[in-house]
């Protein structure tokens, strides 16, 4: 069952949730019809504007998994945006780009900032910050490749409410038990952005540009590349989030 929580105006939900973690209960969806401080992954702001898409987070406090598979969250919040999106706009192109970013196309729809609490070898929270764009229809910040329902669909009259409710309800059910992880893992690796083909990749420790596909991801969400010509003699171990980017 989604507790939802409607918020006028916050700073961000994800930090609305921390500050009030005691007194939500499991499953409460925080939506907002304004963030002022909209938080994305690496530090970055994230822009929507007010009522025209999802500002959400939904505050899990029952997992089916430890520490040590909490990349399951991920694979499941990330699947969830991802089924969401495609029944709304009809696409066959809609992908998760490595960790956990929404894709139609080489556009990004939507974003995911998952924070988790850990006591020992128990995850006892875990908040699912989600902006997605719905019903805006022009950008003005720096992001590269932005792109919306409605300019995917030519309609700017979607019920922000109705899709938030959605992807917090697919989010349940993925993390509910009997939990399938083998499944789940299955199904977020044949939902990868750019999973077949050779592409640009940018390593950020030295910062060498290389191409590139994807081998695999393991379950602990470590990607594996697989070096094409003339970068075939390089050796790349598993990175992790924040190591290596892909190039658009």
């Amino acid at each position: 069952m989604i507790n939802l929580i409607r918020l006028e105006s916050v700073a961000s939900t994800n930090t609305y949730a921390s500050q009030h973690l005691a007194e939500l209960p499991h499953g409460t969806l925080l939506l907002a019809h304004s963030q002022t401080a909209g938080r994305g992954q690496r530090g970055n702001s994230w822009e929507s504007e007010p009522g025209r898409n999802v500002s959400m987070s939904l505050v899990l406090k029952e997992l089916p998994v430890g520490p040590r598979r909490q990349f399951a969250v991920s694979e499941a919040t990330a699947l969830a945006v991802a089924d969401t999106v495609t029944r709304v706009t009809g696409r066959n192109d809609i992908t998760v780009k490595w960790p956990n970013d929404i894709y139609a196309g080489d556009s990004k729809i939507c974003g995911i900032l998952i924070e988790c609490g850990i006591s020992g070898t128990a995850m006892t929270h875990a908040i699912l910050g989600i902006g997605i764009n719905i019903n805006q229809t022009v950008f003005l910040s720096d992001a590269p490749n932005p792109v919306s329902v409605a300019q995917l669909t030519g309609r700017d009259d979607h019920d922000v409410t109705a899709i938030a409710l959605e992807v917090a309800q697919r989010i349940a059910e993925s993390l509910a038990t009997p939990f399938d992880a083998e499944c789940l893992h299955l199904r977020y690796l044949s939902r990868l952005w750019r999973r077949e083909g050779v592409y640009r990749w940018r390593r950020r420790a030295d910062g060498l540009v290389f191409n590139a596909s994807i081998a695999s991801v393991s379950p602990d969400g470590y990607l594996s590349l697989l070096p094409a010509p003339p970068a075939s003699d390089i050796q790349l171990q598993p990175f992790a989030f924040k190591e290596v980017e892909a190039l658009l």
